[in-house]
């Protein structure tokens, strides 16, 4: 039977009851972790936020109604008692615990609220994630997850008090606001007041952070919900959480050397680790060709290496046809890899498959001296030897090369590098590795549309020695954009920003928007740049990516409250879900089911 709490306050966290308040009498509150029940003793091991504090309660000597209660609780049930501190004796104590040298001799005991066999216990490891989001408040007691959500309010903490403390203004900007192209599928929400028009949930807050510096701000921060209705992965989510900043009459340096402080600050004060800044800085077109990839995880090497040159004159098909075609032949080093099977040579070209390679040409090192590949028979000694020198390859190394477009090889490679470093377990979690990517292209082609599309987003201002570019290489123009990569992902990415109408305009009309279109879409945004707009550029972080880094954990769902699966859906809440017809017909709607959604959502 459930209990009132009146008149019994609590005077301590579980966790903060140790040794020092021996003799004192104190009031804890929590969930019943543990019961044992040794006949006349009986053990209450309790748990909160805190921790956990252990009560014990003797039938020889307490109360017959309070040891009646204490007898019949069990797991999870809320209960709160009061007693004396008492040392325990040497031979019991837990240094497994913060409160192991002491426990609470209960002579107060209430039941605040039972509970229900849970589907499975707090304690419990290995519980399937299905089941842990369907009951996600009693995953969320598990210790492990309370503390990444108190890593979580420590991360906005610490970026609160950095900015505030370097002159920022928080500053809200609206949930409801206009649908505009580009970039991932927006959120609608259909309008009552105006039927058969649409907000659109924000995908970011790109233009009202703008026209905050436009309204004279200077700096803005926000840490604010954004939604993008895209496929999910592990660090993706429809809904997410951004730290988002924006300063005026600043260049590049300025965003970046404001923003080291900021993650040099955060990782201090969250994970203890001294960041050596400045931060090194490498081109997009460096990391690529270094790296594969845009977002290079550069806590180990196997750097990519062009052979193109050196194999263009062999008389191996693949490789003829890939040079023939203009595309290119790289590889990897993966030092130490010669111990791999066949078999598990074969899962890397499988895996390389995923991202549109053709297969991969292996040479195995063994440490014997014995050099074997998937290819020997095209190769002669001499333009072997070549190949192995030019990756500095030793016995015990496996070179794997891949041949194809760029992207392709570049996707391939850059993710088989770090699939390796994965297998190995030569790339630590908590081994912080920053750096700054920049120049990137300000455009990129779609076949598919036949048109560019901006790289980051429309408003991102391209370098002034590129500018004579814009009409006759558009795709060769880069911007003045700049992202931060942690440990492979891009943490923080952000530009200089257009603050000229003209340019503006110009960028809309590269992006294939006629003066009406762009007038329709983005007129308010434009009204606002012929009042005077400052120079002015920003970042934004993900701040679900960052604890996520910071917790040491490999996705976001175990650092974000109520998320949601790859599909989009919410198992605690069965959302989204089927509204009432009433409410369609106040918005004007007709809902056609369409076949087949459910199971092409199951995909993603």
């Amino acid at each position: 039977m459930s209990e009132s709490m009146e008149g019994m306050k609590r005077t301590h966290m579980c966790a903060e009851v140790t040794e020092k308040f021996a003799s004192q009498r104190v009031t804890v509150m929590g969930w019943v972790n543990k019961r044992r029940d040794l006949g006349q003793l009986i053990f209450i091991s309790l748990r909160d936020r805190s921790g956990l504090v252990q009560g014990v309660i003797d039938e020889n000597s307490a109360k017959p109604e309070v040891f009646s209660k204490v007898s019949n609780v069990r797991g999870e049930f809320v209960v709160a008692f009061s007693g004396e501190v008492i040392l325990r004796t040497p031979g019991n104590i837990n240094e497994d615990m913060e409160t192991g040298k002491i426990e609470i001799a209960i002579d107060e005991f209430r039941v605040l609220s039972e509970a229900d066999v849970p589907p499975f216990q707090v304690a419990d490891k290995g519980v399937k994630e299905d089941l842990r989001l369907k009951y996600r408040y009693i995953d969320l007691r598990r210790p492990e997850m309370q503390k990444n959500f108190i890593l979580r309010h420590n991360v906005c903490k610490s970026v609160r008090d950095y900015l505030s403390n370097n002159g920022f203004l928080e500053v809200e900007t609206p949930i409801l606001t206009k649908s505009t192209p580009e970039g991932a599928r927006d959120y609608l929400v259909p309008s009552r007041v105006y039927p058969g028009n649409f907000y659109a949930l924000p995908q970011s807050p790109q233009q009202f952070k703008q026209m905050l510096m436009i309204s004279g701000f200077d700096k803005y921060f926000q840490i604010v919900k954004c939604f993008r209705d895209e496929d999910l992965r592990a660090d993706r989510q429809p809904e997410f959480t951004q730290i988002d900043i924006e300063m005026s009459f600043v260049n590049e340096e300025d965003v970046i050397e404001m923003n080291e402080g900021l993650v040099k600050t955060v990782l201090k004060d969250v994970a203890g680790v001294e960041l050596a800044t400045p931060l090194p800085r490498i081109t997009f077109k460096e990391a690529m060709e270094r790296y594969g990839s845009d977002k290079p995880d550069i806590r180990f090497g196997m750097e990519l290496n062009n052979i193109t040159d050196m194999v263009s004159d062999m008389d191996f098909p693949v490789f003829k046809e890939v040079v023939g075609l203009g595309g290119s032949v790289r590889g990897i080093n993966a030092i130490g890899c010669a111990k791999y099977s066949r078999k598990q040579i074969d899962s890397l070209v499988e895996f390389v498959k995923t991202y549109g390679a053709k297969g991969l040409v292996w040479i195995s090192l063994a440490e014997n001296g014995e050099i074997k590949s998937s290819a020997t028979k095209f190769f002669t000694d001499e333009k072997m030897s070549e190949i192995i020198a030019a990756f500095d390859a030793n016995p015990g190394d496996l070179i794997l090369i891949c041949a194809g477009v760029n992207d392709i090889v570049f996707d391939s490679l850059g993710a088989l590098r770090c699939e390796i470093a994965k297998r190995e377990e030569i790339a630590k979690d908590d081994d912080y590795k920053l750096l700054w990517v920049t120049d990137f292209p300000l455009l990129e082609w779609s076949e598919e549309d036949d048109r560019f599309y901006a790289r980051h987003h429309p408003f991102t201002s391209p370098k002034e020695e590129d500018m004579d570019k814009l009409d006759k290489a558009p795709e060769a123009v880069r911007a003045k954009a700049y992202d931060l990569v942690a440990n492979g992902y891009e943490l923080a990415g952000g530009s200089l920003r257009i603050y000229q109408n003209e340019m503006q305009q110009k960028m809309f009309e590269m992006l294939g928007f006629t003066k009406e279109s762009a007038q329709e879409r983005f007129g308010y945004f434009l009204e606002a740049f012929k009042y005077g707009t400052p120079p002015h550029g920003g970042i934004a972080y993900g701040l679900d990516r960052l604890v996520m880094l910071l917790a040491g954990v490999n996705a976001i769902r175990d650092v974000i409250a109520f998320p949601k699966v790859k599909d989009a859906s919410c198992p605690l809440t069965d959302s989204p879900g089927e509204v009432d017809q009433m409410q369609l017909d106040e918005l004007g709607l007709r809902v056609e089911k369409m076949v087949g959604r459910s199971e092409s959502a199951d995909e993603n």
